[in-house]
């Protein structure tokens, strides 16, 4: 059997991307509750996400969106980790700036243990992607346009995309118009 190298770097991808998930849904979390949450898109979902990144471009003028969602597309897959905006309501707290959950909440705040968890998740998952060699980003960008897509409810206000590439430079640090075939 002969296997392009396309073929295996698609499958190679794929295959991170599951260790990126184990990682993130392993990595500790602040009072062992688990708010965090994550999966991989591929395919056409992929390419919608990049859409939404481009219309977010378009919509708010900053040019970083459309630039984001060509590393998406240059890229075999996503990893989408988030974390539900739900307040740990431990007493007094606060570490978020607000003197309880109560007042968190009534000011539209996130929980700060929740945005802990989901950076934590990320860091642990983009640890997996470096040891397997593996060119990646984390991307504000890319969890915006996933909250666009309505992969998540409105429980969910932090969220970072990883795009996972295979090529000889890395489309995340060479980003030009290059364009790379699948």
């Amino acid at each position: 059997m002969i296997q392009k190298r396309n073929d295996a770097s698609r499958e190679a991808a794929m295959a991170v991307a599951k260790k990126m998930l184990a990682a993130a849904m392993t990595a500790p979390k602040g009072c062992g509750v688990d708010d965090v949450e994550a999966v991989i898109i591929s395919g056409e979902e992929k390419d919608v996400l990049a859409n939404h990144m481009r219309d977010i471009a378009d919509e708010t003028g900053e040019d970083f969106y459309a630039r984001d969602a060509g590393n998406v597309d240059n890229s075999y897959c996503v990893v989408l980790i988030w974390a539900k905006d739900e307040p740990l309501q431990l007493t007094n707290c606060s570490l978020c700036g607000f003197e309880d959950c109560r007042t968190n909440r009534a000011a539209g705040a996130v929980c700060a243990f929740n945005i802990t968890d989901v950076g934590i998740a990320v860091g642990s998952a983009v640890s997996v992607a470096a040891d397997n060699r593996m060119d990646n980003r984390v991307l504000f960008s890319a969890g915006k346009g996933a909250a666009r897509m309505g992969l998540f409810g409105k429980e969910v206000r932090v969220c970072y995309g990883i795009p996972l590439s295979v090529s000889s430079k890395s489309v995340f640090f060479d980003r030009g118009d290059q364009d790379v075939e699948f």
